[in-house]
């Protein structure tokens, strides 16, 4: 089995429309997407447009959550969620309600945008310093649960990373289609690099009993993404997509 993995596309649908071109070159049996989807300053409607013509597996992450849990108070207070709003409609509203938050793609295969039990927490990654550490494999065990599949395959972090456990268990994170660095002040302030502009995603295949894990770094005009989160206020954004570093 093949599969393809994205995650993390935050309305960057020129970053989406080159990695689908890419996945379409691959073979894959089935594209699955682990959420964070429509939000940020660059194209949501576009974006939802485009997933839709397409057949992907999909799940939500926190800030598909974000989007259409906001109370007046919070599209008042941030720009970027009002402008999202107006863009998309009530149709792709609709969608991210209905989508599930975690997969059980196959017996082995297990999707979940954080952990299998939260969509806000990392699973891999402590960032406790301000930079992100990979867990120790007893709290990335604790933070698995009950959640026993080969591989567990998440997002979140938007860094692409594979970690073996002694439980026989592979976590794969697919890394992040559209924004490729971040900061962010829950729980503490960090910051999440990838240090080039590229879209993340991961293959994932079946060997017999094992499994390979391709991540793939794909070129695309992020120019055209940095003009629009910088034509709608997101200087911050602009930064983040041209250079894949949280700071300069």
């Amino acid at each position: 089995m093949k599969i393809a993995a994205i995650s993390d596309i935050h309305s960057n649908v020129y970053a989406l429309n080159a990695v689908l071109k890419d996945i379409k070159t691959r073979g894959v049996n089935v594209t699955v997407n682990l959420g964070d989807i429509l939000y940020g300053p660059i194209a949501p409607r576009a974006t939802y447009d485009l997933l839709m013509a397409h057949n992907i597996v999909t799940i939500r992450g926190n800030q598909d959550r974000q989007i259409y849990e906001a109370t007046e108070s919070d599209i008042e207070q941030n720009p970027t969620l009002a402008f999202i709003l107006n863009d998309l409609g009530h149709e792709p509203l609709e969608w991210m309600k209905a989508l599930p938050p975690t997969h059980q793609l196959t017996d082995d295969v297990f999707l979940c945008h954080g952990t299998p039990t939260s969509d806000l927490i990392y699973l891999l990654e402590n960032v406790e310093t301000g930079k992100p550490v990979v867990r120790s494999e007893k709290d990335i065990l604790s933070l698995l649960g009950n959640q026993k599949s080969s591989v567990v395959v998440c997002g979140h972090t938007h860094i692409p990373r594979a970690v073996s456990l002694a439980s026989g268990q592979l976590i794969v994170n697919t890394g992040s289609v559209g924004l490729p660095a971040y900061c962010d002040d829950e729980p503490i302030v960090h910051a999440m690099e990838n240090y080039s502009p590229h879209a993340n995603y991961v293959i994932l295949e079946k060997h017999d009993s094992d499994w390979s894990v391709n991540t793939i770094n794909v070129a695309y005009d992020y120019q055209k993404a940095t003009q629009d989160a910088s034509k709608r206020g997101r200087d911050d954004w602009a930064y983040y997509l041209s250079t894949g570093r949280a700071n300069s």
